[in-house]
């Protein structure tokens, strides 16, 4: 690649205006509202500011049907402290939804924080997402960063998603219809190509209406290449996140935007996973750790909100920025169930956001309004091209088995993943003993109710690309027991140790991780067994992989050290035979007790 993929035309949908927190005015944080919309208040300026809207939502995944099971819903606290679980999200309720919140607002812009392809249901991943961007297109979305997913096909497949044209192996999926592209752009500040250091996407944008001007800035995390395929990044430059919003930051406060939103594919993990909790209690920020709390911390002031990703969280938080002054920083969870309001004013004079009673609040995508028809519509074309792919049987499940929506390290759907790449590493070669899959690599649930006509219990193609949408490989390698320990320890030490990866495992492979520890010393080492014994560190042991893994990804750097490599089929393909080969209609598979790994807290 040697040319910056520069967006094909610009958004001319002007919806409104975009604003943020500010950095100019005497400040002071009001304490949240109950319902967890923090509350930033200011006094003056009331004759020429200008209330403007920034709707905004994160970490689509191409989910234009409703997800499945726990994967569509979200946790809301009720007044007594209860707990309930609201079903949620599909395109044509998120359009639904952004459109009666426009309503009313003159000024309303409508922004995205990345992944809004990629890891995608069959629906949208068969056609590498170009049912996806066709729906953000007619949600009129303004904007939005890339995140690590729109990486999954490469660079190459990213600029086309930008700039339209057939693919280039598959072609036009309809006759007399050629993909346009996103009509919106996407940003990538701080990518950039190795050979010409340009970045390969626009870093920024700025909207204009009526004399309003913002600008955003788009990053994904500086991590991407750690997550994401070696294929996929090829050629390519991930920079720290918070060196290249502020350098561009001053490039647009040169230009004379002072208003200014940065789109950032990070987040962090807010300590209730309910979507009303207030993560400003006590204080501005207390109630969220992770990255996105250092890097909001060390952005510049001149930055006024960030709109976050990446973690598949809800929070609405205000974090000092480096001046000491509270700042919104907001994500509104995944697959469209959430979306976040955000009131804001811009002052005329200043062309920059006070925070005049700046309020943002994340908002259920509730399914029991109606339903958005161009969206309904859109569905049901794409779908009847997927239907002799999509409704094919592969198997059978007694009841719903977890994966994503699981809420302990190892999962049900985690246990039988790696019992297939097993059973296909041993079809390859008798001396495979066992298996590790990446937690990440599994991106649903299997749910037990019908999602069609196919019946309870039955588990279509469809569904299976849902839960394995990747196209890895099953790969094998030889690894020594110190390395496979090694291994383990990675999932809690190093770059995982603030957010561990617990690895999936198969059948055999046992042992206890004490949580009450810290780093590498959470596995307790002499408990790791496979089939009982204890595993010998000068010993050689074939593992299965995928080819993700394999080349190192998650920071698993020991994997990839692997000897005595073998490439099998791809994952999805794994799966697939080993619920075939495995269940019937009377004989389907139970969920697992997932208690291959002992959790000690």
């Amino acid at each position: 690649m040697t040319h910056p993929i520069w967006p094909r035309r610009p958004a001319h949908r002007i919806l409104g205006a975009v604003a943020a927190l500010a950095t100019a005015g005497a400040l002071t944080a009001a304490a949240a509202p109950a319902n967890g919309a923090p509350t930033v208040q200011s006094h003056g300026h009331s004759g020429r500011t200008v209330d403007v809207q920034l709707l905004s939502f994160n970490d689509f995944h191409g989910n234009l049907e409703p997800p499945a099971g726990s994967s569509g819903q979200v946790s809301e606290t009720e007044p007594d402290g209860t707990t309930k679980k609201i079903d949620a999200g599909g395109i044509e309720y998120l359009a639904s939804s952004l459109r009666t919140a426009r309503k009313g607002h003159p000024y309303s812009v409508t922004a995205a924080a990345g992944d809004l392809i990629g890891a995608s249901p069959l629906l949208s991943g068969l056609f590498h997402d170009e049912p996806t961007v066709e729906a953000m297109n007619k949600l009129d979305l303004d904007v939005t960063s890339v995140g690590n997913h729109e990486f999954d096909e490469g660079a190459t497949e990213l600029g086309r998603m930008q700039n339209g044209g057939c693919h280039p192996k598959d072609g036009c999926y309809e006759p007399g219809r050629t993909f346009k592209g996103a009509d919106y752009p996407y940003l990538a500040a701080n990518v950039t190509d190795e050979k010409t250091g340009k970045p390969i996407l626009k870093p920024y944008w700025v909207w204009k209406h009526n004399g309003v001007k913002i600008g955003f800035i788009g990053v994904t995390l500086e991590g991407t290449p750690d997550v994401v395929t070696a294929e996929g990044v090829k050629g390519l430059k991930f920079h720290d996140e918070v060196a290249t919003v502020n350098k561009y930051a001053d490039i647009l406060d040169r230009q004379g935007v002072k208003s200014i939103v940065a789109l950032i594919h990070e987040g962090g993990q807010p300590a209730s996973a309910s979507y009303n909790y207030d993560c400003d209690s006590p204080g501005a920020g207390d109630g969220i750790s992770g990255p996105i709390v250092d890097i909001a911390q060390h952005i510049t002031p001149k930055v006024d909100a960030l709109v976050t990703g990446h973690t598949h969280q809800a929070y609405v938080c205000t974090i000092p920025d480096p001046s000491g002054r509270p700042r919104m920083v907001t994500s509104a969870s995944s697959y469209g169930k959430l979306y976040t309001d955000t009131t804001l004013a811009y002052d005329r004079r200043t062309q920059d956001i006070v925070r005049t009673t700046v309020k943002s609040a994340n908002h259920v995508v509730s399914r029991t309004q109606p339903k958005a028809a161009d969206m309904t519509a859109l569905i049901s074309r794409w779908n009847k091209l997927a239907a002799p792919v999509a409704n094919k049987p592969v198997g059978y499940i007694s009841g719903d088995i977890n994966g994503r929506g699981a809420t302990t390290p190892e999962s049900p759907l985690g246990d039988l993943t790696a019992d297939a790449q097993l059973a296909h590493a041993k079809s390859l070669d008798p001396r495979a003993v066992l298996a590790l899959m990446n937690p990440g690599g599994i991106r649903s649930d299997l749910v037990y109710k019908a999602s069609g006509s196919e019946g309870d219990g039955v588990v279509t193609y469809g569904e299976a690309f849902t839960v394995q949408p990747f196209s890895n490989t099953v790969n094998l390698v030889d690894l020594t027991g110190a390395q496979l320990v090694t291994a383990l320890q990675q999932q809690v030490s190093g770059p995982n140790e603030a957010s561990p990866k617990i690895l999936q495992v198969s059948q055999g492979l046992t042992y206890t991780l004490d949580l009450t520890k810290s780093g590498a010393a959470r596995v307790v080492t002499d408990s790791v067994r496979l089939n009982g014994t204890v595993i010998d560190p000068a010993a050689t042991y074939r593992v299965a992989m995928n080819s993700f893994l394999a080349g190192g990804g998650d920071g698993f750097t020991e994997l990839g050290k692997g000897t005595s490599p073998l490439v099998g089929a791809d994952d999805l393909k794994a799966f697939n035979d080993y619920l075939t080969a495995n269940s019937s209609a009377t004989t389907p598979i139970k969920p697992s007790a997932a208690d291959r790994i002992t959790v000690l807290r």
